[in-house]
């Protein structure tokens, strides 16, 4: 392959980490939900450790598991955003307020 092969795989690549990284945020506010609905507090750093070491376990390289960690250390945090946004839009909505 050329170098525009590869460049076209990685954009393909690409797109499908984006649809699978809105799935999994998807999941996230799923699940942050049913946390807001059982008074569960959605920061519970067991699962998060047992998350991270789970993507290490099933890392097979060339990315080293410390890369690996940082990347869903990342999404872990954008995905817990998410759930605070949702959250807070919640609330307005609730209270009738545009904020």
């Amino acid at each position: 392959m050329n170098l525009a092969d590869w460049r076209r795989r990685i954009d393909e690549l690409d797109k499908k980490l984006v649809e699978l990284l809105n799935e999994r945020s998807r999941c996230a506010l799923e699940i942050g939900k049913l946390k807001q609905a059982q008074n569960i507090p959605l920061y519970q750093p067991e699962r998060e450790n047992e998350v991270l070491e789970n993507a290490e376990h099933n890392n097979s390289g060339p990315l080293t598991d410390a890369a690996i960690r940082r990347l869903f250390e990342r999404i872990i945090d954008e995905a817990r955003a998410a759930e605070r946004d949702a959250m807070h839009s919640g609330d307005r909505h609730e209270k009738g307020g545009n904020e």
